[in-house]
């Protein structure tokens, strides 16, 4: 629920017409009322050259947003504060569930189960997590955070924060955990990730040389194509072992 005073080319509105498009919501909403909560910083809106505010769609949401929290369930502005700041983080708040959560993050698949090589060109999903956040949330520990830091399974991002790639990371870990793995026996999935992601390079570096769109859109393609390809192989080599180590 990011504020929308930088999106410069935002259809906006006026602070008259925020005010009553609110109303019918919120009848005792003021103008000051609106100002305050500019002043305590929950919203930013946009400003002209004439110093006049112009709000976004995403301002209104967010005005909307607080002014239910505070008649609906009587929470204090810090609290609504620490909200907002969590969604534009990416994290979810609901009426219902008021406290930041890190949404559902699933992959597309195929109908065996695998994940599709459109998941490889998905882009990242916009979540940055605290080391708190991430630990309560996963079902790691501080222990096993750290250690898996170590071996490097997960990075941090500057700053101390975590993408949506490392709180996957983390919830996977987690459930190994259950049954015995520690983060050092997982080093060698990342070493051979790596090897993959290399190996993969070493094919599409030729498509890269001629420097044009269509050559960069090919390479790109092959690299989601072969990602889709080595998770099936490794599924199936995993399976293949599996069933000769039962037979044996």
């Amino acid at each position: 629920m990011t504020s929308g005073g930088n999106a410069a080319s935002e259809e906006t509105i006026s602070i008259g017409e925020l005010r009553a498009a609110l109303l019918p919501d919120f009848p005792d909403i003021s103008i000051s009322k609106i100002r305050y909560l500019e002043d305590v910083g929950l919203i930013q809106p946009a400003r002209t050259k004439s110093s006049y505010r112009k709000f976004s769609h995403a301002d209104l949401a967010r005005v909307r947003y607080v002014l239910t929290m505070q008649r609906e369930h009587f929470l204090p502005l810090k609290v609504i504060r620490e909200n907002l700041e969590a969604m534009d983080r990416g994290l979810e708040v609901t009426a219902d569930r008021p406290r930041p959560r890190v949404p559902t993050l699933a992959m597309a698949r195929d109908r065996d189960g695998m994940p599709t090589a459109e998941e490889f060109a998905k882009p990242a999903q916009h979540i940055r997590i605290s080391r708190a956040e991430l630990i309560e949330q996963s079902g790691i520990d501080e222990q096993v955070l750290e250690s898996m830091e170590q071996y490097g399974v997960i990075t941090p991002e500057r700053g101390g924060m975590y993408d949506a790639d490392a709180f996957e990371v983390a919830q996977l870990v987690a459930s190994m955990a259950e049954y015995g793995l520690e983060a050092r026996h997982l080093r060698s999935f990342r070493t051979q990730a790596d090897r993959e992601i290399g190996l993969f390079a070493q094919v599409v570096t030729p498509m890269m040389r001629h420097k044009t769109p269509q050559s960069r859109g090919k390479a790109d393609e092959t690299m989601r194509e072969l990602a889709a390809l080595s998770v099936r192989l490794h599924a199936v080599l995993v399976r293949s072992g599996l069933r000769r180590q039962v037979n044996s």
